[in-house]
């Protein structure tokens, strides 16, 4: 039976405004332990994502985290899940985009995001259940 996104997103979701620094942001991400951000902008580009590799590509460049915005450092070309799309096609979506992590829409609102590492988190226990059903099925 496929998994799904709906059994592996994170419902913790942070979301930010367009003018939160980098630092805040990071500081929020940090807190709640999570790689990325949900960045609303109702006046311009909607929805969008502001990842932990996002802020360290604009420290690696040497840009101030306490004046750069996650506005200025958002994918706003984001690719959305919806929690009935099954992990593979989370993580083909993934692999195509080269990106890490989904936001996941239900009519229109965020309600999670799905990173590479909740995948692989449900693909590995999933795969220890059929290895410990196998093992029990074997005749001693």
């Amino acid at each position: 039976m496929p998994m799904h996104v709906k059994d592996a997103m994170s419902t913790v979701v942070l979301t930010i405004g367009p003018a939160h620094t980098l630092r805040q942001a990071a500081q929020l991400m940090a807190a709640r332990r999570i790689g990325a951000a949900v960045v609303l902008d109702n006046d311009n580009s909607g929805i969008g994502i502001l990842t932990e590799r996002d802020i360290l590509n604009s420290l690696g460049a040497g840009e101030n985290p306490d004046r750069e915005t996650a506005q200025t450092h958002t994918t706003s070309d984001v690719v959305f899940a919806a929690p009935d799309w099954t992990l593979d096609d989370a993580a083909d979506a993934m692999v195509r985009g080269g990106f890490r992590h989904l936001i996941v829409l239900d009519d229109h609102e965020p309600v999670g995001v799905v990173s590479v590492r909740d995948i692989i988190r449900c693909w590995s226990a999933a795969t220890e259940r059929a290895d410990a059903e196998r093992a029990d099925a074997v005749p001693a």
